[in-house]
């Protein structure tokens, strides 16, 4: 973390308290750590794990849905398949009970000229309504057919999109599995805070799923540097619930989202990042994490880390390894949020 003295505002901007020593970066990190604790490895692990598991969890909606249109689709090409099968039955059972006259017949029984052009009309007319008629059946048929191989085609996507799911979860865990091992973590406790505020939905793809961004909107936060979009949504969503101690986002160096503008670190303390939160500031930071988890549908979230376990979409808290033996990369003192 670089300056970290952020009162969170309508304007992000920084102000510092009265009697209120300056808050500290993070500690230098040790040959092979990231500067929040893990290892970049860990880091890319779990960022890879928790895209794929959303990506796939935006694919297997979108294929729910389809599923859904092309099953009322059905139901109503069914039920003209069945008006259009007895109108077709209809003509053949007419054609048989009273004999099909032949064009020759009907033609040479006419008495006058006037006659014979009308009986080539009504000819004209009743093969018009007999081939309409046998056309609308058949396509119906094929569009029935069609749809039904839809709906088959959707049904298999979805397994293959909870497959994914299920092998994104299992990359995540063992991931955290191998680290949690190296480090002997133990976890930090109870994490479960309540919150009942409801974020408002970043910005989707008309399909649902969530657009790429770059780091392209300037981090109204003292790190200064850039976010995304999606980010800084997160960041006044959070402020608008009410949690507004210091924050801090970007940052050049180290591994994961922060570099790219897709991370911020929240500090639980009302003075900044200092050292293990207790009392209400634990609760503060239990509160917040909770309103990350409530709404990470609806702000993308990757991953939330705080007081030695992570969040995750596919998996819940887990222990999270890495720490340097500090508040700040033990994460006993913010909550860290990445989005996608």
């Amino acid at each position: 973390m670089l300056a970290l003295t952020l009162a969170v505002g309508l304007g992000f901007g920084p102000v510092a308290l009265a009697g209120a020593a300056p808050p500290t970066g993070l500690r230098a990190a040790a040959p092979g750590q990231d500067e929040e604790g893990g290892t970049p490895a860990l880091r890319a692990q779990l960022e890879a794990a928790s895209k794929g598991y959303l990506d796939a969890k935006s694919a297997l909606a979108r294929s729910v849905k389809r599923q859904q249109q092309l099953g009322s689709q059905l139901k109503t090409v069914e039920a003209e398949l069945t008006v259009r099968g007895a109108k077709v039955d209809e003509i053949a059972g007419v054609a048989y009970k009273s004999g099909r006259l032949s064009p020759v017949s009907a033609l040479l029984n006419s008495t006058s000229p006037g006659g014979f052009l009308d009986r080539v009309a009504a000819l004209d007319a009743v093969a018009t309504n007999e081939d309409r008629a046998l056309r609308d059946l058949l396509e119906t048929r094929d569009q029935a057919a069609n749809t039904r191989l839809a709906l088959d085609g959707e049904i298999r996507e979805q397994r293959k999109q909870v497959t994914v799911m299920a092998k994104r979860k299992d990359q995540a865990e063992q991931a955290l599995t191998v680290a949690n091992e190296k480090a002997s973590v133990s976890g930090g406790g109870s994490n479960r805070g309540t919150s009942s505020a409801n974020a408002t939905p970043a910005k989707r793809n008309s399909d649902g799923s969530w657009p790429s961004e770059s780091c392209s909107v300037n981090d109204p936060t003292p790190a200064s540097g850039c976010i995304t979009p999606r980010t800084l949504h997160a960041l006044q969503q959070a402020k608008a619930a009410g949690f507004t101690r210091y924050v801090s986002c970007h940052r050049p160096s180290g591994s994961g989202e922060h570099p790219k503008g897709r991370a911020c670190d929240f500090a639980a303390q009302k003075g900044g990042f200092g050292g293990v939160a207790s009392g209400g500031d634990r609760t503060y930071g239990n509160n917040l994490s909770a309103y990350f988890i409530r709404n990470a549908d609806n702000l993308a979230v990757l991953y939330v880390i705080w007081f030695k376990q992570i969040w995750l979409p596919s998996s819940g808290w887990k222990s999270y390894s890495g720490g340097n033996g500090d508040p700040s990369s033990d994460h006993t003192n913010h909550v860290h949020l990445s989005v996608y």
